[in-house]
């Protein structure tokens, strides 16, 4: 678990292809120099890198090791990585950790892409189309989206097929996460925040239950509440 609060940038200081005969799978290895988050480092943690969890294989005082699956290389942005890519970096939560983010798992969703970087004085607004549009369901304004492995605050979206949202990177965040650097047209990790997925699912059980009609009243009360949202919006 993390808390999408990016502790370190990273460089990638070594790649190399996995034997599929001798790894179980083929991938890739990602050797990565990161001395700020190392000193409490042991075999096997999890940290997240672009907001995907991976283990430590290998480290020293100055860089540890992680392998990516082609799983893991085909849903996030990690198998565009080369020699001398920066990447956010977290250490998974301890006792003692302050929660100033939200809850991240390290599952990448989707991967969406930047369709626009606008200046709005010392801040930058970010727009996100998601390749999979499918999540937009799960991201609301002013709700929680992870990018890159960082919690950010969503400021607007757009629902549907060619749906997108936004959000508003701080002159302070822009120092602390690569995200800050990336143009148009570049590719994003994407973890929706979880929270959606355990009410949809809560919601959906619900009413599946009440398939009897037990339940019809508080039905129809939520459809005309749709209804109404819907004529308010003019669709």
């Amino acid at each position: 678990m993390f808390t999408g609060l990016v502790e370190t940038i990273g460089t990638v200081v070594a790649l190399e292809e996995l034997d599929q005969t001798t790894s179980g799978g083929g991938g890739t290895s990602l050797t990565i120099e990161a001395e700020e988050i190392l000193g409490d480092a042991h075999m096997g943690d999890s940290i997240a890198v672009n907001g995907t969890c991976l283990t430590v294989t290998e480290f020293d005082k100055k860089s540890f090791k992680i392998g990516c699956a082609p799983e893991t290389l085909r849903r996030t942005n990690l198998g565009s990585l080369k020699k001398g890519s920066k990447i956010n970096l977290e250490r998974a939560v301890s006792a003692n950790t302050r929660m100033g983010g939200h809850f991240v798992q390290g599952h990448v969703d989707t991967i969406a892409t930047i369709q626009s970087v606008t200046p709005d004085g010392n801040a930058l607004t970010f727009r996100f189309k998601p390749r999979d549009p499918a999540v937009l369901q799960y991201i609301v304004e002013k709700g929680y989206v992870t990018i890159d492995g960082a919690s950010l605050t969503v400021t607007k979206v757009e629902d549907g097929p060619e749906g997108w949202w936004e959000v508003m990177l701080i002159a302070y965040t822009q120092e602390k996460i690569v995200t800050a650097s990336k143009k148009s047209g570049e590719d994003v990790n994407v973890e929706v925040d979880e929270v959606g997925k355990y009410v949809e699912k809560s919601v959906a059980g619900y009413f599946e239950g009440s398939a009897n009609g037990e339940f019809a009243i508080l039905e129809k009360m939520v459809s005309k509440l749709v209804d109404e949202r819907l004529k308010a919006l003019g669709k």
